[in-house]
């Protein structure tokens, strides 16, 4: 009786996440503000804007939209590995990944979205490298190597822990 009693608990206990979804969703709705004071910054600006300005900018919209697609797998795949299934009904939009993204594939999803960022922004450094010190250049290049380092064992490990699973 009482361990069932806990285990009811433990299992509903699950439902604690739920809020910190509907946050990380409203953190989605700052990064669509900042995009769009991005696009009117461009408006006003487009004229007098020099093109390698445009570029940084551009890299850095591109930047919000990829972290907000990272915020999107995480919410939707979250809640429905870690809280309850997604109730959506026949006919309606639906997505193709939803519920085949285990926490597993997700982090790898994550390590690799990481890298990207990454990227773009070590992309950024360098197309302003006359206004950054040598030695900050340097560490962006090595913290981005250390995270591609990160998702390429975290894919390795991946396919090590789970290589009989998937055989079948």
């Amino acid at each position: 009786m009482i361990e069932r009693i806990l285990e009811r608990f433990l299992f509903a206990s699950r439902w604690i996440q739920a809020p910190l979804y509907v946050g990380l969703t409203l953190l989605l709705f700052a990064f669509l503000v900042k995009f769009g004071q991005e696009i009117l910054h461009v408006g006003v600006n487009i004229i007098d804007m020099k093109e390698q300005d445009l570029v940084l900018i551009s890299l850095s919209m591109i930047d919000l939209v990829l972290v907000a697609n990272l915020l999107v797998m995480v919410i939707i795949s979250g809640y429905e590995n870690f809280v309850s299934r997604l109730d959506i009904g026949e006919g309606e939009e639906t997505l193709t990944w939803v519920g085949k993204l285990d926490s597993s594939t997700l982090k790898l999803k994550l390590a690799a979205s990481i890298v990207a960022i990454s990227s773009i922004n070590l992309l950024k450094a360098f197309m302003n490298a006359s206004a950054i010190n040598d030695d900050k250049l340097l560490w962006l290049v090595i913290i981005h190597l250390t995270f591609v380092v990160s998702a390429v064992l975290m894919g390795y490990l991946d396919k090590i822990a789970f290589a009989a699973h998937r055989g079948h």
